[in-house]
């Protein structure tokens, strides 16, 4: 929900008649409270991805909540901008957090067969949490939709109580018995516990040298390709779209309604990512994922031909649902590819106790290319137009379609093991890809 807030949310504030505060937000003021938790993000994630190695995924899980219940709660009588910008900000880096900590959770719970289909509950749930947002939001007051929110957020934290913590984080901390017994109702079978447990020994050591490990060629050619696959899933430009959706909805002056056009884009976003469940278990992850940038170009290619050609002609016909077909189409393929995936697969890269530490990096320049993309989106609109930014986005994702092609090795079904013999030199991309 608090991905997809701006995107009602800046409406009502822009809105004379709509705005709890004392006055409408500028446009300036509007970029910074959608980008300016990613720039705190770039400065607080190193801290926070040490708490992964020292409390453990589930603790971090739960205190990364705990800020969201907050500010959801300050949202309710927020009167000033100040308060809006902070409680972004605070937002902004717990939601990062999460993102960084859920997908290394549920790749050390899951067994190898099941990593791919678990790792897609990630964006699931954040998809619908923005159809919720997309649906309550445009039809509610300001208050009243944040009151949603908050509840929203009591009640969605409180199950986390409950979660047992990961076997691996167990079994680094020293408590062999504790993560053999959480093994042991995860698997289902004792022996497959004990199997596991033996192949934590053989990738991990209790301390994590993270000099040694930036001297590591193995380390470093997966740090690399998370770094480059990170940059590359954010500067296609879905989370610019996907944060001002209403905003660009409005400025198409089409005959369909932004609010109704947000709902279904919604919707279909949260349909995305149930298909990629089903697809994780008949395609691998390379051919979803150039799917899903090539489904992404078209899309933002749609989108740029609109703008450019509502410059000239008058919108009429096909041209009034152009739009709304583009951005769905950009919304499903990111949904269902990239940003269901991209987790899943940075986590995968890594074995054992590089695995937080690698994330955590990758994770910086991902937000780094959030915050850049999502401040100065309505900036290149302005100076280049829309089309020639949307056309930009395109460009973005064929170079990251390339790359995932000829760079990044095929994960699907492969052990941490099998996938680090591989940066090591010890099997070649073919081999490991018919392994």
């Amino acid at each position: 929900m608090s991905v997809a807030w701006p995107s009602p949310m800046l409406v009502k504030l822009t809105n004379a008649t709509e705005t709890p505060l004392h006055r409408t937000i500028t446009e300036e003021e509007g970029s910074w409270i959608v980008s300016i938790g990613f720039l705190c993000t770039m400065f607080t994630n190193v801290l926070l991805g040490m708490l992964i190695d020292s409390i453990g995924r589930k603790y971090c899980v739960i205190l990364a909540c705990i800020p969201k219940m907050i500010v959801s709660i300050i949202y309710i009588f927020a009167s000033d901008v100040w308060m809006l910008i902070l409680g972004r900000a605070l937002i902004g880096v717990t939601d990062s957090f999460i993102f960084t900590v859920v997908p290394i959770y549920s790749s050390e719970i899951a067994s190898k067969e099941m990593r791919g289909s678990l790792g897609t509950f990630l964006q699931i749930f954040s998809s619908l949490g923005i159809v919720v947002t997309l649906s309550v939001g445009p039809y509610t007051s300001f208050t009243t939709f944040n009151t949603v929110f908050a509840i929203i957020n009591v009640v969605a934290g409180i199950p986390l109580l409950f979660l047992p913590d990961s076997p691996f984080f167990l079994y680094l901390k020293g408590k062999t018995n504790e993560a053999h017994n959480v093994l042991k109702v995860l698997r289902g079978n004792d022996q497959l516990a004990k199997e596991e447990i033996a192949s934590y020994a053989l990738s991990t050591d209790n301390k994590v040298d993270k000099i040694a490990l930036l001297k590591n060629k193995a380390f470093l050619k997966c740090l690399a390709i998370a770094v480059l696959l990170s940059a590359g899933s954010q500067l296609v430009g879905f989370n610019a779209v996907s944060f001002y959706l209403q905003t660009i909805l409005v400025s198409t002056r089409t005959k369909v309604k932004p609010e109704i056009a947000s709902v279904v884009i919604g919707v279909i976003q949260l349909f995305a990512s149930f298909c990629t469940t089903v697809m994780m278990e008949r395609f691998k992850r390379k051919q979803i994922l150039i799917s899903s940038l090539l489904g992404m170009f078209i899309g933002l290619i749609g989108l740029g031909a609109f703008f450019k050609l509502s410059e000239d002609v008058e919108v009429q016909g096909f041209l009034n649902y152009l739009p709304l077909i583009s951005l769905i189409l950009v919304v499903y393929c990111y949904s269902a590819g990239m940003g269901s995936l991209i987790w899943l697969l940075i986590a995968e890269l890594f074995d054992g106790p590089a695995r937080a530490f690698g994330v955590s990096i990758s994770l910086i320049i991902n937000t780094l290319s959030v915050f850049i993309t999502t401040k100065y989106f309505s900036t290149l609109t302005m100076v280049l137009g829309p089309a020639v930014t949307y056309w930009l986005f395109s460009g973005c994702c064929l170079i990251t379609c390339i790359f995932i092609y000829y760079c990044v090795p095929e994960t699907k079904g492969k052990s941490f093991r099998e996938i680090q013999e591989y940066f090591e030199g010890d099997m070649t991309k073919k081999d490991l890809e018919n392994n």
